[in-house]
């Protein structure tokens, strides 16, 4: 997927490489967690991933595609079409509904309403949400509007998931339950996930765990997944 990125920030004695020649693979259905302290390079990276920051060297394949080629012009579509993004602060709108709000992708992509709707409601059912549809985001929990959106970033059926720190703004108890729901689809729908975190707690449901320090992976290490993530715990 990520071939010796690198990205440099100021030049001369003020050069920073905050991403330092890393290299990754996620295959379908696998997650990894990318944990480090402030200022590793953490962020820059899953954000160079998702086509948001250009690198200045090194390859990213998403679906066949170098997202490090594209032109500015085509990777909206591009991130539409393959990219689900994960926000710390949920990034709802505030004057839509639940199902709306999971609707929009599918709307950019020219889908009826009426069937944006219909696969939004079934998709938010998915994730427990059945009696919150058409309520809006002052209306739903921490755990609630981000289990919306997970339902956002999984209605265009993308190629892969990217969650900067999904738990931050959520207590122990919902996001522990907002991360089974995510790793639960991921297992279904057999998707690619890579979340940013200073939450241990996350390496529960990874399959890997990657330690950053000054842009470099330093440190690589197996998660719990086959442990938390399995039927039962999911039922």
């Amino acid at each position: 997927m990520a071939n010796n990125l690198i990205k440099v920030f100021g030049s001369g004695h003020t050069e920073v490489r905050a991403v330092n020649g890393i290299s990754l693979t996620v295959h379908p259905g696998e997650i990894y967690l990318i944990m480090g302290p402030s200022g590793s390079g953490k962020t820059t990276l899953i954000t160079i991933l998702g086509g948001l920051l250009s690198s200045t060297s090194g390859s990213v394949v998403i679906n066949s595609e170098d997202v490090t080629e594209l032109k500015e012009n085509k990777l909206p579509s591009f991130r539409l079409n393959n990219i689900g993004f994960i926000f710390q602060s949920f990034n709802l709108l505030s004057s839509l509904t639940a199902a709306e709000n999971v609707a929009v992708p599918l709307i950019a992509k020219n889908l009826s309403r009426g069937e944006a709707l219909a696969q939004a409601k079934e998709l938010l059912k998915k994730l427990g949400l059945e009696n919150r549809l058409n309520n809006k985001p002052a209306d739903l929990s921490g755990g609630e509007k981000q289990r919306v959106a997970i339902a956002r970033a999984l209605i265009t059926n993308p190629e892969i998931i990217l969650a900067d720190e999904p738990t931050a703004n959520l207590d122990s108890k919902n996001g522990h339950e907002v991360m089974l729901k995510l790793c639960s689809v991921a297992c279904e729908e057999n998707k690619s996930v890579i979340i940013v975190s200073h939450d241990q707690r996350i390496a529960d449901i990874a399959h890997k765990v990657l330690w950053i320090e000054d842009g470099k992976i330093v440190r690589t290490e197996d998660g719990n997944h086959k442990k938390v993530c399995s039927h039962e715990n999911l039922a």
